[in-house]
């Protein structure tokens, strides 16, 4: 009696590698480490990266063109964000430097999570120091078409 291949439904514990990226190049790659593990469904990938998951048989490979906007949302201006200094100063290094295209980890308001910001610019005050740091807090490939390329390792 032949055994039939895993496929990734709604709720699998997956093993897998993955690459995500945009029109400028990788965001995030696995293949060259260790793979990932995940259960589908708990926001660890976006929903648009997770429907195409869906159906797949273990061990496949497969590549999905996802369409502008759709893996991780249109840009939202409202997520750039002017930080000042002193709130920067209460949540981390007082000594830190932030230069353009830096990326910085904040902690969520519950204190059991984080999200990231991308330094897109530094104000200075009269004396060479930050005062005010412009954040953009919006997923560095919003609003941007996603290529992401997929080998299902295991589904359990």
């Amino acid at each position: 009696m032949a055994t039939s291949v895993p496929r990734v439904a709604a709720g699998s514990f997956l093993t897998l590698h993955y690459r995500l990226a945009g029109p400028a190049g990788t965001i995030i790659d696995t293949f060259q480490g260790k793979p990932a593990t995940l259960t589908l469904g708990s926001g660890e990938l976006s929903p648009a990266v997770e429907q195409r998951l869906l159906g797949l048989e273990e061990g496949t490979r497969a590549t999905f063109e996802v369409p502008p906007g759709e893996a991780f949302g249109e840009r939202n201006p409202e997520m750039v964000q002017w930080v000042a200094r002193k709130l920067l100063v209460q949540m981390g290094d007082p000594d830190e430097r932030y230069q353009v295209g830096d990326v910085v980890q904040f902690p969520t308001p519950d204190g059991l999570g984080s999200y990231a910001g991308a330094v897109r610019q530094v104000r200075q005050d009269d004396d060479g120091h930050a005062d005010a740091v412009q954040f953009d807090f919006n997923h560095p490939l919003a609003g941007q078409a996603v290529t992401f390329e997929v080998q299902v390792i295991g589904v359990l």
